[in-house]
């Protein structure tokens, strides 16, 4: 590559990156040219994104944690998932923990600065009483003993179950559309993507602040990661969760190749150029990046999920809030000033 045209590649980067600063767009197109930039030009793709950072989200970080409160056996057929009961792999298996057991975690994941703490069950959404009496035992649990963020992961929602959970407590639902709508297939069968959408919709309806992101590195191309975060965009989505592919025994994705640590850092760039003022926030598969796990501040994420997933361990939580402290990072600690202004945002009946 001559000098010239590695100066006009830098030329155009900086013009995409003042346009975003102004308040505009990257468009598809150019989204999938800075996906496709050889490595070489990630450093300054970062300095740019670190920018877009500091200028939409600020130098503090949302922390989250969850809860995997009953595992294994799921309905659903998500080739990636170790808790799918579709394979045959390692997973837990165990019915729901205790509102007590959820307390202490919430309690514990408080002292670390974590502002919202997820309820995760498997299944497809709540379709039982007993279901809904648990739910409502751990919602005024947290409530009664924490001041921690509420936030649920239970599968897709219909326009009832969304109203429930905000009736009983319910701050925050978190759904993952996982990918692009043209890969979802390959990704699972057992629901549509359709209903990811509208599960989306449902939430923001009912007053709930929506988290919804995916996992990259499934097999997807460089643009079905771009068509995945136009569908993010076109969504209005304003929390998005990046999970990089962790491959589990048993499942259909177990002997996919785990993304490299240059190509992770280069998609929460990209993920930052078109999702600008969203709530990047990287959760599982970081530990592919090693040594490399505090340059996604520099890459432009704003968010982080600390301690352990579903099924796989995280890193030390001392660790990851060292590496905040030498980012001179801070930890956004404002629950209860977002609490009051989603209240004010819900429609009045």
């Amino acid at each position: 590559m001559s000098q010239s045209l590695n100066n006009q590649t830098y030329q155009v980067i900086d013009q995409l990156t003042q346009r975003v600063l102004a308040g505009g767009q990257v468009t598809g197109e150019e989204g999938r040219w800075l996906l496709g930039l050889d490595h070489d030009y990630l450093p300054w793709l970062m300095a740019g994104a670190d920018r877009m950072r500091k200028t939409f989200r600020g130098n503090e970080v949302e922390v989250c944690a969850i809860s995997n409160v009953r595992s294994g056996n799921c309905s659903e057929n998500c080739t990636f998932c170790s808790q799918s009961g579709h394979y045959k792999t390692q997973a837990p298996v165990y019915g729901y923990i205790s509102s007590d057991k959820l307390v202490d975690q919430a309690k514990e994941a408080r002292t670390w600065g974590v502002s919202d703490f997820g309820i995760v069950s498997k299944g497809w959404g709540i379709r039982s009483d007993k279901e809904r009496n648990q739910l409502e035992d751990y919602f005024n649990a947290m409530e009664s003993n924490s001041d921690i963020g509420r936030c649920a992961s239970l599968g897709a929602l219909d326009q009832e179950s969304a109203q429930w959970l905000k009736a009983k407590g319910l701050e925050n639902y978190h759904h993952n559309l996982e990918t692009a709508p043209s890969f979802f297939d390959n990704v699972c069968t057992s629901h549509t993507y359709q209903e990811n959408i509208d599960t989306i919709r449902y939430a923001r309806e009912a007053g709930l602040r929506v988290c919804a992101g995916g996992i990259l590195g499934m097999g997807e191309s460089l643009d079905q990661r771009i068509e995945f975060a136009e569908t993010l965009r076109n969504l209005d989505v304003e929390s998005v969760p990046l999970n990089f592919l962790n491959p589990q025994a048993g499942t259909p994705m177990a002997n996919v190749t785990p993304m490299a640590p240059f190509d992770i850092l280069q998609s929460i760039c990209v993920f930052r150029y078109m999702l600008p003022k969203a709530e990047i926030r990287i959760a599982g598969g970081r530990g592919f990046l090693g040594d490399m796990q505090a340059m996604i501040f520099m890459a432009g994420a704003s968010g982080v999920m600390i301690g352990n997933y579903l099924t796989t361990q995280g890193r030390q939580v001392d660790d990851d809030l060292a590496m905040m402290r030498n980012m001179k990072l801070s930890v956004r600690n404002d629950t209860q000033q977002r609490r009051a202004q989603t209240e004010s945002e819900i429609p009045s009946a």
